[in-house]
């Protein structure tokens, strides 16, 4: 830091020091420069001030740059404790109706392309550090698909990937096992170290059945896509976004109920997670932001300067003579 001020203050004192010798110089030549007032306008008035702060600024940017530890970029991925283990299982509805075309803002989405969008505008936004994540298939049925992984890459792989139904049987869309098979993952882990992430476009919940939660799954966030009103056929079948079962299941988890269908999960609810850590540094400014702001505002002001001083820098207009001389 010591360095910084010393270079942005010696750069401040010499560009002062040479303006002053400029503005010496410039006193002698003031009828030419600016005409028989010998005053600037404000902008030529001003403009030794403006070089002297944008050289300090661009001092201070450059220096900045030079000193402050660069970031580095790696994939590498590193172990984490035990006991600061953060844990999101993805619930994910992967029946037919889920692969009909009626979400996102135009309505021509596919509802599991959508919620392979929501899913990764989320994990955006939490931080990594500590972050586990497991994907748990759910239709006629629910298999484990990925378990406790730190792997961004082969989750938003799977997500990407052809129609998992065709491996249940044909049958109806069965929730409760999708949250009992996330139930049975998470009671192993730390209390209060798991977030269920679950998105579906809805079904018929049962009165009864609802699994019991584990002391290790402290917030279920229920993630809806799909049309609320229109909706499509499928099958013979009338399928739209069933918000108020969605609402339901929320409910009597004691969860959060978002429709994702043309609005992501905002921030505000991912920071009430209290199991997951939110990246809040990531979009934050720090000393090198500011260092490459001050490098950009320095270097416009200075190049444009030149050409201002010159249309507005004198009140006064030396136009040329453009009579010709006619031939006698």
């Amino acid at each position: 830091m010591v360095t910084i001020y010393i270079i942005t203050v010696s750069v401040m004192i010499a560009s002062a020091l040479a303006e002053w010798l400029h503005y010496q110089r410039v006193k002698k030549i003031a009828r030419l420069a600016f005409g028989p007032g010998e005053k600037p306008t404000l902008l030529g008035a001003l403009s030794p001030f403006i070089r002297v702060t944008m050289l300090t600024l661009l001092a201070w940017g450059l220096a900045a740059l030079y000193t402050i530890d660069p970031k580095i970029h790696t994939t590498e991925i590193t172990e984490v404790e035990p006991e600061k283990m953060q844990h999101l299982i993805l619930v994910l509805d992967v029946s037919p109706s889920m692969y009909l075309e009626d979400a996102g803002m135009d309505g021509k989405e596919k509802r599991i392309e959508r919620a392979s969008t929501i899913v990764k505008s989320i994990f955006s936004r939490l931080s990594q550090d500590y972050l586990h994540l497991s994907i748990i298939a759910t239709y006629n049925g629910a298999l484990p698909v990925v378990i406790d992984t730190r792997d961004l890459e082969l989750v938003n792989s799977m997500l990407e990937g052809g129609s998992m139904f065709y491996a249940f049987k044909p049958g109806k869309t069965k929730l409760f096992d999708g949250i009992q098979v996330a139930c049975d993952m998470a009671k192993q882990w730390k209390s209060d170290s798991t977030t269920i992430l679950m998105i579906s476009d809805g079904e018929t919940v049962p009165a009864t059945g609802m699994p019991v939660l584990p002391s290790s799954i402290s917030d279920v966030l229920i993630v809806g896509v799909g049309d609320t009103s229109e909706g499509k056929f499928i099958n013979g079948e009338h399928s739209r976004q069933d918000a108020p079962a969605l609402k339901q299941i929320a409910n009597r988890l004691g969860g959060t109920y978002h429709d994702a269908n043309r609005k992501h999960v905002p921030s505000d609810t991912l920071r009430k997670l209290g199991s997951l850590s939110t990246d809040e540094t990531k979009y934050a400014l720090g000393m090198r932001e500011y260092a490459l702001i001050a490098i950009i505002v320095s270097t416009s002001i200075l190049a444009l300067l030149p050409l201002l001083l010159y249309h507005l820098g004198s009140r006064w207009k030396n136009l040329p003579n453009r009579k010709q001389h006619q031939p006698s």
